[in-house]
């Protein structure tokens, strides 16, 4: 038998239905059963009795670039490491490494980088890799050098998916560039996400797009054509287009409240993701960091280029969940499914993002404000909020 933790007396949340109060027992990595109790012994125990502690399936974090001074650019094993290591702290269990748009040599060795990455059994698991540019616009390049904006190409695609060793789920480009529609088509093929996102295209343009297999939209409002109501957009696109599932970056600095609102409105929980988009300055103190060879002033509210521009944020899911249940008042279910359950679902992983019998034990226990208080990476407690919480 491998190791085992039981943890008890706990609200147990689910996506789909109502919670239920009870216990769950973790064995080697897997959730074995979940009840209204469970008598089987375990190697550590958690209970939560009197604590108002909620049970939920860990964060999944499909859009990150880096966090705690380390970015997934940076090419290294310490920087993944690094970065697998801050997660579980805002109740992250997985994660999709993200590039950004550089060049072909310095994408290709990120790539490689990441093809060799496996996390520790208390860090964050690295799910795969998210290749955001350098197939965008011009147009809507927001922190994403210009002089590295390429036009779609499936054969450099092929060759950048072989040095990650296929690791790459997502690719984040415009559809209204040279060869984006033919490339949404080859992506789809080959089982790999076509995500609408830096991209000035018309609703009709996205509508094709859609039907050459896109299905998902990359920061919803952010470097994205407008709602116009004589040109709705790619907004009014992911608003309109059912089989859309949209990133929001939920810090209420990347979107007002109210467009967060409208969001939640029109696509409801079953279509959104939350992600961080987050840099390498999350979890630092303010000051002057790097993205992708540019100076990025960061605050402790946002992170900026220069001239103004937004440039990723250091947002945490934790906060993300939190902004998104203070503007939308959405339910405990709607907020797993946004959190965890609608990632794990778009990446097609069917061990991840419920709590239930033979999934992957990454979960994350709450209170009832959503302040983090452990988090459990595959059975192993990787974060416990101000020390044992455990005998």
């Amino acid at each position: 038998m491998g190791k085992t933790l039981l943890i008890s007396n706990i609200t147990i949340a689910d996506p789909t239905k109502e919670s239920i109060f009870g216990d769950v027992f973790l064995e080697s990595g897997k959730i074995i059963e979940v009840a209204t109790s469970i008598k089987t012994k375990a190697d550590k125990n958690i209970d939560a009795a009197g604590k108002g502690w909620i049970l939920v399936p860990g964060f999944i974090d499909i859009h990150i670039h880096g966090a705690s001074g380390f970015d997934v650019m940076d090419a290294t094993k310490e920087a993944l490491s690094g970065l697998a290591s801050a997660l579980p702290r805002e109740g992250t269990t997985s994660f999709l490494a993200t590039t950004m748009t550089q060049t072909d040599r310095s994408i290709g060795k990120a790539l490689q980088n990441a093809s060799l990455f496996t996390a520790d059994d208390t860090q964050a698991e690295m799910l795969g890799i998210h290749l955001e540019g350098p197939f965008i616009s011009s147009k809507r390049a927001g922190a994403q050098p210009i002089e590295h904006i390429l036009p779609a190409s499936f054969s450099l695609f092929k060759k950048w998916q072989e040095q990650s060793r296929n690791r790459i789920k997502i690719v984040t480009l415009a559809p209204e560039i040279d060869n984006g529609l033919t490339f949404i088509k080859e992506l789809t093929t080959n089982n790999i996400i076509a995500s609408l996102g830096h991209t000035d295209a018309t609703i009709e343009i996205v509508g094709e797009a859609v039907t050459a297999g896109a299905r998902h939209v990359t920061h919803l409002y952010n470097q994205m054509s407008p709602f116009h109501h004589r040109e709705p957009g790619v907004v009014g696109a992911a608003f309109l287009e059912r089989n859309l599932t949209v990133e929001m970056i939920v810090d209420l600095i990347h979107s007002s409240p109210k467009s967060v609102e409208l969001a939640f409105l029109q696509k409801g929980a079953s279509r959104i993701i939350l992600i961080t988009d987050a840099m390498r300055a999350k979890g630092l103190a303010p000051g002057t960091y790097d993205l992708g060879g540019q100076d990025v002033v960061v605050t402790y509210r946002d992170a900026r280029l220069a001239d103004g521009t937004l440039a990723g944020s250091i947002l945490t899911m934790e906060n993300a969940a939190k902004n998104m249940k203070l503007v939308t008042d959405c339910t405990l279910s709607e907020l797993v499914a946004m959190t965890s359950t609608n990632a794990a679902i778009q990446l097609g992983l069917s061990n991840k993002g419920k709590i239930e019998s033979g999934k992957d034990a990454d979960l994350t226990i709450i209170d009832e404000e959503w302040n983090v208080q452990m988090t459990i990476c595959r059975g192993n407690i990787a974060y416990t909020k101000g020390g044992q919480l455990c005998r």
